[in-house]
């Protein structure tokens, strides 16, 4: 039988490419995550190697050193010298610029040293520091310029602000990249550190780890020694043990991330086996009399099987390899490209392959590829001898679905709809913890869409039947072309299910981003309803002041302002008439003025002069008596009598008119700003941080939080579109399969057609609407079936927020409509070619 299978696939190599292709595809993306995570675990590794210098020893405790174990450390045998592994955060500030950096200890050997002095000097003094470049760029700073350090002291549980004056007498480079992952670091002597990370004592750092340099050839007697200082659960280990158990901890978030990538390279792999099914199905069916005949010479039914599962195992053999040297391939080429990229982690320059990483892509792709032709397989069994009687022509596949697959489906689709709409209701709701709704969601929707996929075949044939009737009048070829899409059910109906698969999930991930961004928005717009917020601060007293206004008239004058007003603002209390109070800051704003620079359409709805605007959660309504309080909550006057109306906010708001009653003396310590359409929140905060220069004014930028959630939402919803084209690509060499099988069996039927007047033309356009029937019926299926897991996803993580918007994101639909419709056209060229090639009187001809 191996030589009889072996005759088999040679004779349908040309059948057997499509599916060949989508186990390559599969199992390329297979060894790529595996190799990436490889990388990335040895990336870690080198990193955390090189934070420890060229120590000799490193010592590790769950409980922070003291000052009495290090000195009893620097006094054991052998021991050369021993720094604690301090890592402070420090505020540091120039003129209107500032930023916040990790301070290392300098080391007091050399070879502790995981930063090196490349210009000026190592930190000495109380008041030296050495710092990255990248630091200095940020704060506009060169080698020699006095900049500010500022910190936080707590004294009787009451803060006080510290600064310090600190001259940059050092550049540091990280040739090993150690502390990359953190944006880089500077160094400082140990007391500095301490301080300025608001430390009185080595203790209060937690420092639990300590680097140990030693005598040539006394690691062994000093590691020995170095035991009785340390505390009783600490360790001794060498630098690359230490690396090892820190790596092994860290490896989580890694792990993690391999997981979620192959669970999209699942989906990959689920799609192919559809493909690959379909292929082999197709095989069975135009080898019938092949079988049959095998079976009147004494073939066993168990020897047909075996035949068919062994071409699978073979082809998924032959393509998994050759899957594999393509993923190491794609993960060769990306680290090529990143050396070329400053990604500030350094990376490989070479592939190291695991076996891991060749076995598991080889096995899994080699038992799909099997399990997907245990179904023909089965059919080819069941061929009997007679049938080598029957000629050969338009072989049929597949039999009639079960009912029990019938109600295993509808089971799955409605009880996992049921539990996803119960998780939405939860989530409203808020009554229970937000990790339950969502679980209950996933798994509602996992189970949903297992039968729907379940279902397919009973329902994705009419669907395709039903839009194939909007098309048929359209040309005769069009007309056939509807009826062939009907002729073969299953066929049609796996077709369309692996692209479903792919375009549900894109379209979900991409209805949730949107919904999300939208969402968050409003949110954000309702709490923060302007795009930049400027508030004077008082040095002395830490409280408000009013703002200079020569500086509201240098932040006016900054690019991408488009405006700037300046607003009052007042600590209240109203009370209403049952005694009820609500205590809070109130903003006070013109109307007119407040359309200019304020999002929020309920507050600008409501403001008006003798109308109080509360938080939607204040418990008072109706008329109340307004009174301002001074900064020692005592209340400064009788009151006044306004109105209330609530909107989602997070403040009060009130007229010009009326804060002229509540706090005749409040001034204007807060500017509202607008920013022009199109500008770049994130620089032009800076820009207007800039402008302020040593004015003690706070810069909130609400727009550049915006700008920052939606960059994390379109950054996700890329990666993951990416990871699931991979899918969407394998579905679409489904198409262009299906129609290459469909040619060769209806090679008779098309001469026919040919014969009778059919153009070439006419049977290449017969095949492209067949194809883009297939997968313009997909995509459709699929959007909206994406439409509805992504709207009851974004309503189960977003339940809380009480304006949840579902939004539509109507240009990505459409781009994945014409994209499905012109991959369908596509895939029709080389089988439109084909069958327009073959010539009539030999198409006719019995095989």
């Amino acid at each position: 039988m191996l030589r009889l299978t072996l005759a088999q696939m040679r004779r349908s190599l040309g059948r057997l490419t499509a599916a060949a292709v989508a186990i390559v595809l599969g199992t390329a993306f297979v060894a790529a995550t595996l190799i990436a995570g490889d990388v990335m675990t040895r990336t870690t590794y080198d990193a955390v190697t090189a934070t420890y210098g060229d120590a000799d020893l490193v010592v590790r405790q769950d409980s922070p050193l003291t000052q009495e174990q290090l000195d009893g450390m620097r006094a054991a045998d052998g021991v050369v010298a021993v720094d604690p592994m301090v890592v402070g955060w420090v505020q540091l500030a120039l003129g209107g610029r500032s930023t916040t950096e990790r301070l290392l200890v300098v080391p007091s050997e050399p070879r502790l040293a995981s930063l090196q002095v490349v210009e000026g000097t190592v930190p000495a003094g109380p008041d030296e520091v050495a710092l990255p470049a990248s630091t200095l760029e940020r704060l506009d700073a060169a080698l020699g310029d006095t900049i500010r350090v500022d910190w936080t002291v707590w004294s009787d549980d009451e803060p006080e602000a510290q600064v310090a004056q600190v001259r940059v007498v050092g550049l540091v480079d990280d040739p090993a990249q150690a502390w990359a992952r953190f944006g880089g670091a500077g160094l400082a002597p140990e007391a500095s550190v301490l301080a300025w990370s608001g430390w009185s004592t080595l203790e209060e750092a937690y420092t639990t780890e300590a680097v140990v340099a030693v005598a040539p050839g006394a690691v062994e007697p000093a590691r020995a020694a170095l035991v009785a200082p340390a505390a009783p659960d600490a360790q001794v280990v060498t630098r690359d043990e230490a690396a090892a158990a820190s790596v092994e901890s860290l490896a989580d978030g890694t792990n993690v991330m391999v997981s979620v990538v192959l669970a999209f390279a699942s989906i990959a792999l689920l799609v192919a086996a559809l493909v690959i099914s379909n292929t082999f199905q197709v095989l069975v069916a135009q080898r019938t009399r092949t079988l049959a005949l095998l079976r009147c010479v004494g073939a066993r039914r168990a020897q047909l099987r075996a035949s068919v599962l062994l071409e699978a195992g073979l082809l998924g053999l032959a393509a998994s390899g050759l899957g594999v040297l393509v993923g190491i391939g794609l993960t060769a080429g990306a680290l090529v490209v990143l050396a070329r990229v400053d990604v500030g982690v350094p990376l490989p320059t070479t592939v190291s392959v695991t076996a891991v990483a060749v076995l598991v892509p080889l096995a899994v792709g080699t038992l799909v590829t099997v399990l997907a032709a245990l179904v023909p397989a089965r059919a080819a069994t069941r061929v009997a001898p007679v049938a080598a009687l029957r000629p050969a022509d338009a072989p049929a596949v597949g039999a009639r679905s079960g009912r029990v697959r019938l109600v295993f489906s509808l089971l799955l689709s409605v009880g996992g709809a049921a539990g996803m709409l119960a998780a939405v209701a939860l989530a409203r709701l808020g009554a229970v913890d937000a990790m339950a709704p969502l679980g209950l969601g996933i798994l509602g929707g996992a189970a949903s869409f297992v039968g729907v996929v379940l279902g397919a075949v009973f329902w994705v044939p009419k669907v395709v039947a039903g839009v194939g009737r909007l098309v048929q009048g359209s040309s005769p070829s069009a007309r056939i072309a509807a009826a062939n899409t009907v002729r073969n059910p299953r066929r049609t109906a796996a077709t369309s299910t692996a692209l479903l698969i792919g375009v549900t999930l894109v379209v979900m991930m991409s209805t949730g981003a949107a919904s999300a961004r939208s969402s968050l928005a409003q949110d954000l717009d309702q709490r923060y309803p302007v795009d930049v917020l400027l508030e004077g601060l008082d040095p002395v007293s830490g409280g408000t002041e009013a703002i200079d206004p020569a500086v509201l008239r240098a932040v006016a004058a900054v690019d991408g302002v488009r405006d700037l007003v300046p607003v009052r603002q007042a600590s209240v209390t109203a009370e209403s008439t049952d005694g009820s109070t609500w205590d809070g800051v109130v903003f006070a704003i013109d109307p007119q003025d407040a359309r200019r620079v304020v999002g929020n359409e309920p507050v600008l709805d409501a403001l008006s002069a003798d109308v109080l605007v509360l938080p939607d959660d204040a418990e008072i309504s109706g008329d109340v008596t307004v009174s301002g309080r001074d900064q020692e909550w005592e209340l400064t006057g009788a009151g006044t009598t306004l109105g209330t109306v609530r909107a989602p906010t997070s403040v009060g708001w009130v007229g010009e008119s009326a804060m002229d009653r509540l706090a005749p003396d409040a001034t204007e310590t807060l500017a509202f700003v607008a920013l022009e359409a199109g500008a770049k929140a994130g620089e032009v905060q800076q820009s207007v941080q800039d402008a302020i220069g040593d004015a003690t004014v706070s810069v909130v930028s609400p727009a550049a939080e915006r700008a920052v959630y939606e960059q994390v939402i379109n950054t996700m919803l890329a990666v993951v579109v990416g990871l699931l084209g991979v899918a969407v690509l394998i579905a679409l060499v489904g198409v262009a399969n299906t129609l290459s099988l469909s040619v060769l069996e209806r090679r008779r039927e098309s001469a026919t057609l040919r014969a009778i007047g059919l153009s070439r033309r006419g049977l290449r356009w017969m095949l492209a609407v067949e194809g883009m029937l297939i997968a313009g019926v997909g995509a459709l299926l699929g959007t909206a079936l994406g439409l509805f897991y992504g709207w009851a996803g974004a309503a189960t993580v977003f339940g809380t927020i009480s304006d949840l918007t579902l939004a539509v994101p109507w240009l990505d639909l459409a781009l994945v409509m014409v994209v499905a419709l012109a991959a369908g056209l596509v895939a029709s060229v080389l089988p439109g070619r084909s069958a327009a090639r073959t010539p009539p009187v030999a198409a006719l001809a019995v095989d």
